[in-house]
């Protein structure tokens, strides 16, 4: 039997498939064909559409409507607020609590920062050795940071209590005389311990960094004689650099707007809108005080546009300043 001989489907007697007809081909040639592309794209719109809904309603509306704000005097509950323009903004650059409250959260920041991917970096080199329970180690260290902040900062504030703290009970036991730690000047180092406290999050990231590390480098730099610190400078710390450069813009974005440990401090100087000690009265703080203890939401909005332009400007320096020195383990087949 040739080729010729074999008859279509629907030539065959006793059913089948049709073949299809003239109006269905035309119907078929009329329909639009999708690409794979655009179906993967809708496939991607499709499944982060929650996430852009919920970033548009919950962030970009709640921003705009903040810049609105910033240009008038509302007050969040009197009807007679006015437009003025650029006055709230002239207002601030000439407010000296504004310029103070902003030094002492840059120099918070430049504090705790450090001091936190320090911290969880060393205490990811510790927990990724070859060693029993260390998964164990791994979860104690990590549950800190799962801690509410306001559980953390009620538990600070207890144990650094004056009178009745932890603290001070074991100090004047091994003959120390008693430290008000919630006052000023102490009351910094104890924001300082409340960062550190949580520094799991950190160590989690760097965790995951070192395990991305390529032995083979580790095990050549040995064999050429290098010592296990020189090998951490040299290999292990210019790989971790993207990891290290996350943590400083993330760090630095939520050093400058911490809040939460600062309104659980007691009262101290009552001067103005002081309601913290002065060491702990950081730019959130002053802008807590303006929205909430004056009723000052445009000039508030005002204070949150500025430092949020500032974070832009600080991330944009962190990255051009370290372009030089955070290196990227790509292969060199995926760039051609």
């Amino acid at each position: 039997m040739t080729v010729d001989q074999i008859s279509p489907v629907a030539d065959r007697p006793g059913g089948g498939r049709a073949a299809p007809s003239d109006a269905g081909r035309a119907s078929a040639a009329r329909r639009p064909r999708v690409s794979m592309t655009a179906r993967r794209h809708r496939a991607f719109y499709l499944f982060t559409s929650p996430w852009i809904i919920g970033f548009l309603l919950l962030t970009v509306a709640p921003m705009v409507y903040a810049l609105w704000l910033s240009f008038t005097t509302f007050d969040g509950i009197s009807p007679n607020w006015k437009y003025v323009g650029l006055g709230n903004y002239r207002e601030l650059l000439n407010d000296p609590v504004t310029w103070d409250a902003l030094g002492r959260a840059g120099l918070f920041a430049i504090t705790s920062v450090p001091l936190s991917i320090i911290a969880g970096l060393a205490l990811a080199v510790l927990v990724n050795r070859p060693v029993k329970a260390r998964g164990l180690f791994r979860t104690l260290l990590y549950l800190p940071a799962v801690v509410p902040p306001v559980g953390a900062g009620l538990a600070f504030k207890l144990l650094f209590d004056p009178n009745s703290g932890a603290t001070n009970g074991v100090m004047t036991f091994l003959g120390f005389e008693a430290i008000g730690w919630l006052a000023d000047p102490y009351v910094r180092y104890v924001l300082l311990m409340t960062v550190l406290w949580g520094a799991g999050n950190v160590m989690i990231i760097s965790l995951a960094g070192l395990q991305d590390v390529p032995r083979e480098l580790h095990e050549a730099a040995r064999i050429d004689g290098a010592s296990a610190w020189r090998t951490f400078r040299s290999i292990t710390v210019p790989l971790l650099s993207p990891v290290l450069l996350f943590q400083t813009v993330t760090g630095m974005i939520a050093s400058v707007q911490t809040i939460m440990p600062l309104l659980l401090a007691p009262l101290g100087d009552t001067s103005g809108v002081t309601t913290v000690p002065q060491s702990n009265y950081l730019y959130m703080m002053h802008v807590f005080a303006q929205y909430f203890a004056l009723g000052r939401y445009g000039y508030a909005s005002a204070l949150l546009w500025v430092l949020f332009v500032l974070i832009l400007i600080a991330t944009g320096l962190i990255f051009k300043f370290t372009s030089g020195v955070v290196f990227y383990n790509v292969d060199p087949e995926a760039k051609k």
